[in-house]
């Protein structure tokens, strides 16, 4: 098991320097400001490692970088979900799984949710679906972990600060360790 977290780590280093779509941060700096937010409301180990990881599918498939405009949704959502169920419990994997229709829904639910993201976002959102339908709610609300991933959700959206000070990679490896399946 302590392979994966030196393989986590090591796909960092190697495609963590990759823009985040179109952002103007890093995979890793997207991923390093999702897990701090996580750490600065108090989240467990779990979420914490859910929210560095929550677009690990992005560094694993060979898509190109303008995917969406080529209007492709690269699911990088399970990708990584499929890749880290392996070795991760489901309170990692099911937010990571979900973080992407955590986006439609809040899409349906708030207001002024749509209106609140970016130009990257709005492009993928319509590649992911749209909105949620009323009976989409109603079945994301009874799902398992449906609160982290709203939770995680909120983290993705903020975590696009350039040039923001975060702790390195290396802070946030013992969350991963510790949320490692039994």
């Amino acid at each position: 098991m302590d392979d994966i977290v030196a393989d986590i780590a090591d796909l960092f280093a190697q495609r963590g320097g990759s823009l985040y779509g179109g952002e103007a941060v890093t995979q890793l700096e997207h991923a390093l400001q999702a897990a701090l937010l996580a750490e600065q409301v108090g989240a467990g180990d779990p979420l914490i490692a859910a929210a560095l990881l929550h677009d690990v599918g992005h560094l694993l498939h060979d898509l190109p970088d303008d995917a969406p405009d080529q209007g492709i949704d690269d699911q990088h959502e399970l990708l990584g979900q499929r890749w880290l169920a392996g070795y991760f419990e489901a309170a990692v994997t099911e937010p990571v799984r979900m973080h992407v229709a955590a986006k439609r829904y809040l899409c349906a639910v708030e207001d002024d949710y749509l209106a609140s993201l970016s130009p990257t976002s709005l492009q993928s959102l319509e590649l992911q679906g749209g909105p949620f339908t009323v009976e989409e709610v109603g079945e994301f609300e009874n799902m398992p972990y449906f609160r982290e991933a709203v939770a995680l959700r909120r983290w993705d959206d903020e975590a696009k600060v350039v040039g923001l000070e975060t702790p390195a990679i290396d802070h946030f490896l013992p969350a991963i360790e510790k949320s490692l399946a039994k």
